[in-house]
Order: C-alpha cells, then sequence, then structure tokens
C-alpha cells in the first residue's frame, strides 16, 4: 500500500517481551514488535496463535505477566482501557458494536462529553464528523440511524468513532469480512488516505492476498510465539501460511462436478425471521447431489432465514420444499435430521456448540435417541465417549478428552467437531453456513477438503459464506442473495468478482428471483 513510511520513521508502538499465561497455558510467549508512523502492519496467526491475548493486552482488558508496552516512548499502564484510549489507540472490530436506534452522530459522540455539560456540542460535532469524511472518504450522514446503513457504511462509523477520539494508532480486526468486493475497495483507498496522513494501523485478518496488499511488513504468531516477519511485498501467501501451520499448507484440486439428481429443492418459498427483519422472498433453488451450490452475499441479506428453513427451524410462510422429488408436508429439525440433511450452523458458539458441556454430550447431542447410544431409553456413555473419541482422532481435534468442556477449546476445534458430528453417517444433503467463518489459514483448508469429499461420494452442499472467495473457489453453482432475495444460479466462473459484488449490493439482481424451479411429480 502506498504511503508507507521507511524503517527510519518515528516507532509509535512497542510491545517488549510480553508474556501471558492463563494457568498451564502459555499464551503470549515473550513477543516483541514494533510499529511506527504512517506504517501497516499486519497480524497474522492461526486460531490460538495468542492474536486477541496480545491485543487485549493492549488494550488494557489483560495484565501481562512479563514484559511492557510503550506508545510514542511513553509506557502504557497495565489493565487500563482508558489509558490505552487517552494514547490514542483505537480499534475496529469485526463484529460491530454500534447502537442500532440511535444516529451516526449519535453513536460517534457516544461516551466523549462529560455527563456534567449542559448540553451537547452537536453543531461541533457534526461539522467535525463531516470533515473528517470528506478528508479520509469516509462519508456518511450524520443524521442517519445505524440501521438504515450498509456493512460498509457502517464500518466507515466505526473508523469514524477512532478517528473522532483522536487515534493515532488503529487496530483493524478482520476489517473486510462482511464487504462486498467494492467496499473492500473502498476500505482499502480508505486505509491509503489514513496512512498517509500519519496514522499506523495493525491489519488482523486471514485473507493473505490482502494482508500484501495493505500491508507493509508482516508478523506471524505461532503457538504464542513469534514465528516470523516478513517485508510483505516480498513473501508469497504459501509462505506466509506455512510461517502460520509450521508445515506447508496443501493446495485444495477441485475436479469437475458430476452433478446427479435433485436431492432438495425450495419452490418459490417465503419466509420471516421469527427475530429481526430478515426474510426469505420467494425463493426458488435446486440442490444437485455431487455438486456446490454457493450462496454469496453481504451479511444480514436473509441467509439465516434460507438456512432456518432447510434446518427446520423455520417455518415457510409461502411455497414448498420438495425432497428427493417428495413434496414436504412437516418439516421440523428432528424431521430435517432423518431425512438426512448434516447441518454445520453459522454461529459455533450461539448455536453450534454449549460451551458448558462436555465434547461427548455436544458431539451426541443431534443424536442421543440413536440406538447406538441409547437402550431401553437410557443413555449409553461409553458408546458415546467412544464415539466422541473417534471423532477427535478422525478430525485431529486438539482436545485431550472426551470429557473437556467445548468453551476451553479454540475456534478451530470447535468447528472440526461440529464437521464430525455433521458429516457422521455421510448424510446426503449438507448445510453449510459459514463453515470457516474466523479460521486460519490450515484450518480452512482442512474444513473445505472434508466438504469437497461428501461432494465426491454424492452429497448436495449448500455452501452459505460471507467470503465471496470461499464462493467463487468451492461452489460449482453461485447463485447471490440480495434482500431476501436469490440470483439466477451461474456456473463458476461464468461471472466476474465486480459483477457479483454489484449483484451482492443489490444491482442487476432482476425483478424476480430466476432460480432453477423444480417440481415434483
Amino acid at each position: 500500500m502506498t504511503g508507507q513510511t521507511g524503517a527510519g520513521a518515528e516507532i509509535v508502538l512497542r510491545l517488549d517481551g510480553i508474556t501471558k499465561r492463563f494457568g498451564a497455558l502459555t499464551a503470549n510467549d515473550a513477543i516483541s514488535l514494533t510499529l511506527r508512523r504512517g506504517e501497516v502492519v499486519a497480524l497474522l496467526g492461526e486460531n490460538g496463535a495468542g492474536k486477541t491475548t496480545l491485543m487485549n493486552i493492549l488494550f488494557g482488558h489483560y495484565v501481562a505477566d512479563e514484559g511492557g508496552i510503550s506508545v510514542f516512548g511513553a509506557p502504557l499502564p497495565p489493565g487500563d482501557p482508558s489509558a490505552a484510549l487517552r494514547a490514542g489507540i483505537g480499534m475496529v472490530h469485526q463484529h460491530f458494536t454500534l447502537a442500532e436506534q440511535m444516529t451516526v452522530l449519535e453513536n460517534i459522540i457516544l461516551g466523549t462529553e462529560s455527563l456534567l455539560a449542559p448540553r451537547s456540542a452537536t453543531a461541533t460535532a457534526r461539522a467535525r464528523i463531516l470533515g473528517l469524511g470528506r478528508d479520509f472518504g469516509l462519508e456518511v450522514d450524520p443524521d442517519a440511524t445505524i440501521t438504515a446503513l450498509s456493512v460498509g457504511e457502517r464500518q466507515r462509523v466505526e473508523i469514524l468513532k477512532a478517528l473522532y477520539r483522536d487515534a493515532h494508532i488503529l487496530i483493524l480486526d478482520e476489517p473486510t469480512a462482511v464487504l462486498t468486493p467494492r467496499e473492500t475497495e473502498a476500505l482499502f483507498g480508505t486505509l491509503k488516505r489514513l496512512v498517509a496522513g500519519g496514522l499506523s494501523i495493525i491489519f488482523i485478518s486471514h485473507k493473505l492476498h490482502e494482508v500484501k496488499a495493505a500491508a507493509g511488513r508482516v508478523v506471524v504468531l505461532r503457538g504464542g510465539r513469534l514465528a516470523g516477519e516478513r517485508i510483505a511485498a516480498e513473501a508469497t501467501e504459501a509462505e506466509l501460511a506455512e510461517l502460520m501451520v509450521g508445515s506447508a499448507v496443501p493446495v485444495l484440486e477441485i475436479e469437475p462436478a458430476s452433478p446427479g439428481p435433485v436431492l432438495l429443492a425450495l419452490d418459490n418459498v417465503s419466509a420471516r425471521a421469527s427475530r429481526g427483519s430478515q426474510r426469505l422472498v420467494d425463493a426458488s433453488l435446486a440442490l444437485h447431489a455431487g455438486e456446490i451450490t454457493g450462496v454469496a452475499g453481504v451479511s444480514g441479506n436473509g441467509q439465516s432465514v434460507l438456512a432456518g428453513v432447510i434446518e427446520g427451524m423455520v417455518a415457510p410462510d409461502a411455497g414448498r420444499l420438495v425432497v428427493a422429488d417428495v413434496p414436504v408436508e412437516a418439516w421440523s429439525p428432528e424431521i430435517a435430521l432423518r431425512q438426512g440433511i448434516g447441518r454445520i450452523p453459522e454461529d459455533r458458539h450461539a448455536t453450534g456448540m454449549i460451551a458448558d458441556m462436555s465434547v461427548t454430550e455436544n458431539v451426541v447431542s443431534e443424536r442421543y435417541r440413536e440406538p447406538r447410544f441409547s437402550r431401553r431409553g437410557l443413555m449409553d456413555w461409553s458408546a458415546a465417549r467412544r464415539f466422541a473419541a473417534s471423532l477427535i482422532a478422525a478430525y485431529e481435534v486438539k482436545c485431550p478428552s472426551p470429557d473437556m468442556r467445548v468453551r476451553l477449546l479454540s475456534g478451530g476445534n470447535m468447528q472440526k467437531l461440529i464437521l464430525g458430528r455433521a458429516l457422521d453417517g455421510a448424510p446426503r444433503i449438507i448445510l453449510a453456513n459459514q463453515p470457516t467463518r474466523g479460521l486460519d489459514v490450515g484450518a480452512v483448508a482442512y474444513v473445505q477438503a472434508r466438504l469437497l469429499d461428501a461432494r465426491r461420494r454424492g452429497a448436495a452442499i449448500l455452501l452459505i459464506s460471507e467470503d465471496l472467495d470461499e464462493v467463487l473457489s468451492m461452489a460449482d453453482r453461485v447463485v447471490v442473495m440480495s434482500q431476501g432475495r436469490l440470483s439466477r444460479p451461474v456456473a463458476r466462473g461464468a461471472l466476474s468478482t465486480a459483477e457479483i459484488g454489484a449483484m451482492m449490493a443489490g444491482r442487476n439482481m432482476g425483478a424476480t428471483p430466476t432460480g432453477e424451479m423444480v417440481h415434483a411429480a
């Protein structure tokens, strides 16, 4: 990215020998790094590598056991988030922290004014917000409510919040995870203007091509230690991936699909979520055996409702489901499981697993009534533990015991357990909803390889992902979802990334959905 400064620029942030232990676990082991004025440093690492712990120490949420931090040459008091803010450190989280019913202006100035002030200086604040927007390409209406904004505009508000508080160091956590390609380009344009103005940025991402495009230097953590540092322009993606995981990451080989019969179809289905405003509008879609159908779209455009209909959690208001040429008369999660649907839920923490239950209890939670786990109405816990142990071994889960509480596992290991549970018994239909969200490059490759194995044996797979690169690389056919509507399915490679990005933003979708219709006899 242009605007990078040389090695002689002022050091604005220094982490020196940071060590943090949680009992017997060393999350950060003597990590040192520097950040210079006008520089973008990318921070890479596997899930559980220590990135989050390091950022929590930087912001005062944790106190390091050893080492220290200085900002602009002055020591940063440990364990004091307000001190980090006063020192000029700001952070934009992957999941935005905005009050949706409040305006842009109200969100930005929230917490910046004294409660004893006789009145809020909104006119001055509005002028400053508009000025920051013009200066850095972050234009947004200060009087608009957050609910009326696109995802890209909400991210602008988060960055404006940090700039309004005079941030000189900005940490961006997975900043492109929920953006369209056009919004990503706009963000990178903003970053160029920010660093040209002297702002320093730590860029946390799993997308290696974006890291190379955005950063001047790349710092890689592995197992809580500093694994290496590279100049971004001189490092290959394969080299960075190997630094992250400690070994070469295999390249997926995706052979052409051989689609079979339709195993599940939606025929003009409309539905609405029980909470929130997400909906599905007149959607038609067919899932073929031996084929991956990918759904691309910005978060919040109805993907959760689509998944809910297929897994039996949301009842359609109109239209019908057809499973193996038989129209569905009754549908529920239990019936969906009996019909051979394996599900990888959208949120492994909220709906995928119960954190305070054991690995064994979680992996049999959808199958505890099966004869292999139940005898005369009583659970056979020995059989359940053997099953859990087999999944731990088969899916290379880093877990010492089937009795371990799930909350103690990393996100990647939780996802491997969910994957093993979903693929057990070779389901003929697989709902893979955000299957690699938040995973590092090694875990992503593992999950994707298992889905491709299921495709080869003839499973029909619906891949719902906010990662457009994942959809375009994995899916045999791609549909775009915008405002609850599905586009016409197209073969992989038939449309450019820009064309699909425009559809994700609601353009060129067509007046009515034209997905493949499948009518049962």
